[in-house]
């Protein structure tokens, strides 16, 4: 495959390292019957490494094979662990930056949780962007004045301004990142304004060899350095590069840097591109490696006649299943949102059914897709009066 040019720097020093083909194209769709779910479309994915500034994207992605909308179900605030974490994330932007009385710009608010949190602790006025969004669930009266507009952000929206800007995993959904982060300084009031990205870490999914957190809407994966040199060319001055809730999470926090001061110096959250080079070149066979263990364990239980569910019906789940492949003798999947209740997994079909069906499943082995939730999960199974061995990813 020809070299071919870098989304983040217009580099061609760039190669495929990582392919995955034939893999479902939206992992968090709600599919109503289980033919859907099988027959669900299909992409492929060729995780491309630019050499020159470290971005990692999917090579092979096609825009135009993803869906967003009012069925893509994406929201993890069902999740007592998450809805601390958001609180208390929230909690510390608006306290580093006296966001009081502020406006608030959200670009890919979902469901509309952390922009309705930054308005009602500031207080604060928000606007929020996002194409799956809910009225019915995304209002919350205590916010006050939020209003979300159920679109991509875009050049078109330039009008709007934001003493805050937020951009939580939504980055890595897009493919033409450059463009992104330059169409973004449009939505900055002033170089007083704060810009505050969260994204998945990819350091982590390249050391541990994630293979779950690679799927096809993740069109873009970002390291602590490649996110800050990204910034730095758009004339940002980049104020912190940290990782959050467990090491999953990457952020980012900016601002315009009129003038230009900052040049080219790194923080304390930015690897060199050495490390990355390294990692990159033996993530593919150290992830096969890892493939094969977890296939060994399902065979293993299935010859042991074990009834196996997972905990966690979304992207992770998606990913996993389709690298178990033939090995995977698993037909119920769980998870706490409502939502997602009496759907089905793209690609592999299995029910996604609420936590109270185990009573009746009776597993005896779970498999949690974010180790993350593992103190709540059991929780959970305590509370059904089950005690199932519980295996994390």
């Amino acid at each position: 495959m020809p070299n071919i040019e870098c989304p983040g720097c217009s580099s061609k020093r760039t190669d495929v390292f990582y392919e995955l083909e034939s893999v479902p194209t939206n992992s968090c769709i709600l599919l109503a019957t289980r033919e859907e779910a099988l027959e669900y479309p299909k992409g492929n994915i060729y995780l491309s490494f630019c050499d020159d500034c470290g971005f990692i994207w999917n090579s092979a992605f096609v825009p135009e094979r993803t869906e967003y909308s009012a069925r893509y179900e994406e929201t993890q605030g069902f999740s007592p662990t998450f809805k601390a974490f958001h609180q208390a994330l929230a909690q510390h932007l608006i306290d580093r930056y006296d966001l009081h009385e502020k406006v608030i710009l959200e670009i890919g608010c979902g469901k509309g949780e952390f922009l309705n949190l930054l308005c009602k602790l500031g207080p604060n006025s928000g606007i929020g962007f996002d194409p799956g969004y809910h009225a019915d669930r995304g209002n919350d009266a205590a916010a006050g004045d939020v209003r979300v507009i159920t679109d991509f952000y875009s050049g078109k929206y330039a009008q709007y301004k934001g003493d805050f800007v937020a951009c939580k995993m939504t980055l890595e959904h897009i493919p033409t990142v450059s463009d992104f982060i330059g169409a973004v300084r449009n939505a900055v009031r002033d170089s007083d304004s704060i810009v505050f990205f969260q994204i998945p870490e990819a350091l982590r999914i390249l050391t541990d060899c994630a293979y779950e957190d690679i799927y096809y809407e993740h069109c873009s994966y970002f390291t602590g350095g490649s996110i800050a040199r990204l910034f730095r060319r758009h004339g940002f001055e980049v104020l912190t590069v940290e990782t959050e809730y467990d090491a999953q999470y990457l952020t980012i926090e900016a601002r315009l840097d009129e003038a230009g001061s900052t040049g080219t110096e790194t923080l304390c959250g930015e690897e060199s591109r050495e490390e990355l080079r390294d990692l990159v070149g033996s993530f593919a066979q150290r992830c096969t490696e890892k493939v094969d263990t977890w296939r060994k364990r399902l065979r293993a239980w299935k010859e042991a006649e074990a009834t196996v569910v997972l905990w966690g019906s979304g992207s992770k789940a998606v990913s996993f299943l389709h690298a178990m492949g033939g090995d995977c003798h698993i037909e119920n999947v769980v998870d706490i949102n409502p939502y997602r209740h009496d759907h089905f997994m793209p690609g592999s079909g299995q029910r996604i059914v609420p936590p109270a069906k185990l009573q009746e499943i009776r597993p005896d082995v779970v498999v949690v897709m974010n180790r993350v939730y593992v103190p709540e999960i059991h929780d959970d199974l305590h509370e059904l009066g089950l005690n199932p061995e519980v295996h994390a990813l």
